[in-house]
């Protein structure tokens, strides 16, 4: 199982990183961020699976490709927003990570317009 060799990769790295930051603090930042990368990496092959299912379940119900593609890419704005401010609020710097968070709040409010108007069409067509 993945879970355990990515709990091991931080464990590792935090250990690491505990001990080098009593020396060198600018390096524990650096092995934080390769630690995150690594565990990324670990995670994408999944991410691709699960996004193959998706679009095979909406080509057999007939979904606009549109709408699944905006879903998908609200996701990967979230994740990435949330992965860059942990990395932001690791090194000690919480004001850029909550300018981040809101970043990724407004690009996903932005990219979410489409299925709003989308969906409200539909409701003022259903009402007589």
């Amino acid at each position: 199982m993945e879970i355990y060799q990515i709990v091991a990769v931080g464990i590792v790295a935090t250990v690491l990183a505990i001990l080098v930051k009593n020396q060198k603090p600018e390096l524990g930042i650096y092995i934080s961020l390769v630690t995150g990368f690594i565990i990324f990496i670990f995670i994408v092959a999944k991410l691709q699976s699960v996004i193959e299912i998706l679009n095979q379940m909406a080509n057999k119900i007939s979904i606009d490709d549109i709408y699944l593609s905006v879903i998908l890419k609200i996701v990967g704005i979230a994740y990435i927003a949330e992965f860059g401010a942990q990395i932001c609020k690791d090194a000690g710097e919480g004001v850029i990570a909550s300018k981040i968070e809101f970043a990724g709040k407004v690009l996903i409010m932005v990219m979410a317009v489409p299925i709003l108007v989308s969906l409200m069409d539909l409701i003022i067509n259903m009402v007589p």
